[in-house]
């Protein structure tokens, strides 16, 4: 994220009575403005189907401060206020358009924002392309002597021909600069900061290969069931909601050749190169891919009923809620390291993370030696709840013998730069008013993540009904996972507790 307020702009929200606009949105514009990174000449347009006025909305910005940001200030609050507006109406009207240009033209004369315009697709996916066709037809997405940019939420498809069609679709309308496909998780500190750690550091860089490193470990948990987005869950699952998106941008950030600098387009070119080398036929699906399904038990502290027993879920469903699998990565750099990923809900812990384990040290010098069994070096990166990095190492525990110890060296975000917690969706927002797309997923990018899940989901398919391994709610997850591991003499990083 720069460091310099962004050009003056409107930012137009579609589906602005959603969750979205009141829990990240409306938060991370305030956040962005108490640390003067908004322009004077800025200003925000809600359009939903609800039927307020500019006070209504006014007055949910009030209460999302008061939800989802500690100490939020009168003076921040009304100056975000005052450059407020709202527009009803319909995504599928044209007069809804209509309405958004006579108050884009308001505004600007309100609030001097240059004519730019930032349009943000807090819709439900179907309606993206819609929506886009209709900005392109009112000319609304024109660009003249100002910017007009599109930020697209996920899910972007739901499976490989779906992305395309929707690039398709997209790319008709807009150019490639003026949409910005956004992933939260790329708003995290810690993710940005694998590329500082990977490429400015000569500890790490050397090391980063299949000489050293021995396999990578790639896990989003959540505590939480399905709650009340059973109906939508069910047809969509772990696999969809999950893989192509977030755990693949973490496995193109790790997995990535240095980009030549840091410029948007070097950056996730190296990220498409990337994932097109990760391989998965239909029989290593077979044998590498798990997915399984909670039942009713304790997580996050309080009691859960079993998914299929869940509100809008199928009683005889088999959509996963936990997936995991071991990944191939045919290039140079990677031959031979596995790739383990997993991600699920209602589990032990809450925790996004990424573990590399280096290769043992020969253990020649230490026969003989009490504990001789070195711990295996890993590098933590922690990316939620906590912000930060850890690096397990081999120690002598005090005494007169010589006997071997293991130590963490930790580093947390919040410790060491005193820095307050965020939504995660600040430093993209920012990045969208600069124009700067570096955090951002380009057409190949995204259509990239699909082209690994998409065999699954062919396997999937014509495997047809079958019964899923289950795990009971609050655990680390289905025992065929821990067997994915330990047939290569290999364990998970526990959810709960420490190695």
């Amino acid at each position: 994220m720069g460091d310099r307020p962004s050009d003056p702009c409107v930012l137009v929200i579609f589906g602005a009575a959603g969750d979205l606009t009141q829990r990240l949105l409306l938060p991370s514009f305030y956040n962005l403005q108490q640390a003067g990174l908004l322009p004077e000449g800025f200003a925000i347009v809600g359009v939903a189907r609800a039927d307020k006025n500019d006070a209504a909305f006014r007055d949910e910005l009030k209460e999302s401060l008061a939800r989802f940001v500690k100490g939020a200030t009168a003076e921040g609050q009304t100056w975000l206020a005052e450059r407020m507006y709202y527009v009803q109406g319909d995504f599928d009207d044209a007069k809804t358009y209509e309405n958004v240009g006579a108050k884009l033209k308001e505004v600007e004369q309100a609030h001097r924002t240059g004519g730019n315009a930032l349009f943000y697709l807090a819709v439900p996916p179907a309606m993206f392309g819609p929506v886009v066709r209709s900005l392109g037809k009112t000319g609304l997405a024109r660009e003249e002597r100002s910017w007009r940019r599109v930020v697209v939420e996920k899910p972007f498809g739901h499976d490989l021909p779906s992305a395309q069609a929707l690039n398709r679709e997209l790319l008709g309308v807009l150019k490639e600069e003026q949409i910005y496909r956004i992933d939260h998780y790329l708003g995290k500190e810690t993710v940005q900061n694998i590329m500082v750690l990977r490429f400015a550091n000569g500890l790490f860089a050397p090391l980063w290969n299949r000489d050293h490193i021995d396999h990578v470990q790639i896990t989003v948990a959540e505590t939480l069931g399905v709650e009340t987005r059973g109906k939508f869950y069910d047809t969509t699952g772990a696999l969809r909601d999950m893989v192509p998106n977030h755990l693949a941008q973490l496995l193109s950030l790790i997995a990535m050749e240095p980009p030549n600098c840091f410029d948007a387009e070097d950056l996730r070119t190296e990220k498409t190169k990337a994932m097109r080398a990760v391989h998965l036929s239909k029989e290593e699906v077979r044998a590498n891919v798990v997915r399984a399904q909670y039942t009713g038990g304790s997580a996050g502290g309080r009691a859960m009923p079993g998914y299929r027993e869940s509100v809008g879920v199928a009683r005889n469903s088999v959509t996963e809620t936990y997936v995991a699998m071991k990944l191939r990565i045919e290039n140079w750099r990677w031959a031979g390291v596995p790739f383990y990923l997993r991600t699920g809900k209602a589990l032990a812990k809450r925790r996004s993370e990424v573990l590399i384990r280096f290769k043992r040290a020969p253990l020649a010098l230490f026969h003989g030696v009490p504990a001789a069994d070195l711990t295996p070096n890993d590098l933590v990166l922690h990316i939620q709840p906590e912000e930060g990095a850890s690096l397990k190492l081999s120690a002598k525990q005090p005494g007169p013998s010589l006997k071997l110890g293991e130590v963490n060296m930790t580093f947390n975000y919040a410790d060491y730069f005193e820095a307050e917690p965020k939504t995660g969706y600040e430093t993209l927002l920012h990045d969208c008013m600069l124009g700067d797309a570096t955090l951002f997923q380009r057409a190949d990018n995204i259509e990239s993540g699909w082209r690994v899940v998409q065999p699954i989901l062919d396997c999937w398919a014509e495997s047809g009904k079958v019964t899923l391994p289950e795990y009971a709610a609050g655990s680390e997850g289905p025992e065929a996972a821990d067997a994915l591991l330990a047939r290569d003499g290999r364990v998970w990083r526990p959810l709960n507790g420490k190695v």
